[in-house]
């Protein structure tokens, strides 16, 4: 009886603490670094770019203030926003969402490409009514390049930049069973990739990274997989939205093809509501000169 009473007791020990990193992950976040080196960049020093990904309506402080905060101490040239930043669900408020991207847009200039819920909310306006429209003249009339498979060019000094929006269908982001990408399906939704430029791609579901790098995204944005909900030592993210178990891309940075990828494990959370081992982040591009 002692013996299953400590055990009991253990068990119970156990579950608290996981419910308290649980929260505690619910109200944190980290900033994540990374060093995107390039043969083209021939600068003298490093430009710095933050990328905003899979918010979902979630909130640091009010107003987002602890988030913005941290924006601002990375003095970003740019931001660039990957999707997921209100939720898709009927009559659901939009102006936490909203508020956020006003707030960035009145600092920086952000380029915005959809996640699957902007694009959800696009679509099936039978079913939630108004939210695409106001969302988006929101953040248009805040200055916002709002990107649904178009592409802006600018110069960082002398290098010539396209950033690319990428808004795949429906069909792509099925749980379970879907459809594969092909770098056919990307040419037909955002043209030929420009060899003269360096391409940043802002493709929202990291899935597809073969057919994005077979394309020729020089650096491919990513996020929708959320970190995989829950991480383990030497496994990595354990499920996606989409159900799939273990997924190959959950987060960070990976390479094929001589192309890389870098995927955010988000700010929010939505479909399996919870972060475990697994916080939030923002992540920070530093792009510099590749050293040989």
């Amino acid at each position: 009886m002692n013996w299953l009473m400590v055990i009991m007791a253990a068990i119970f020990v156990i579950a608290l603490l996981i419910m308290f990193e649980i929260y505690r992950e619910s109200k944190s976040f980290v900033t994540k670094i990374y060093d995107v080196e390039s043969d083209v960049f021939q600068w003298e020093e490093s430009h710095t770019v933050v990328f905003v990904s899979d918010l979902h309506n979630h909130k640091y402080g009010k107003k987002n203030e602890q988030l913005l905060k941290v924006i601002k101490e990375q003095q970003p040239e740019f931001i660039l926003v990957g999707g997921d930043i209100p939720v898709a669900k009927p009559g659901y408020e939009l102006n936490t969402a909203i508020d956020f991207i006003e707030n960035l847009a009145k600092e920086y200039k952000v380029y915005y490409s959809n996640g699957n819920h902007e694009h959800r909310m696009r679509l099936y306006p039978e079913t939630y009514g108004d939210m695409h429209d106001v969302y988006t003249n929101a953040i248009k009339k805040a200055g916002v390049d709002y990107l649904i498979n178009e592409t802006r060019s600018i110069f960082i000094e002398d290098v010539k930049v396209d950033i690319v929006g990428l808004e795949i269908e429906r069909e792509f982001y099925k749980r379970l069973f879907h459809k594969e990408l092909q770098k056919e399906d990307i040419i037909g939704l955002v043209g030929e990739k420009n060899k003269k430029a360096y391409t940043i791609l802002l493709a929202h579901n990291p899935e597809y990274f073969k057919a994005y790098a077979r394309w020729g995204a020089d650096l491919t944005l990513s996020g929708h997989v959320h970190g995989g909900v829950m991480r383990l030592p030497l496994v990595g993210g354990v499920i996606s939205p989409s159900l799939k178990v273990f997924p190959k891309y959950d987060g960070g940075r990976k390479r094929e093809f001589g192309k890389e990828m870098i995927i955010s494990r988000g700010l929010g959370v939505h479909t399996i509501p919870i972060r475990l081992f697994n916080p939030a982040e923002l992540v920070v591009l530093r792009l510099k000169p590749w050293k040989r």
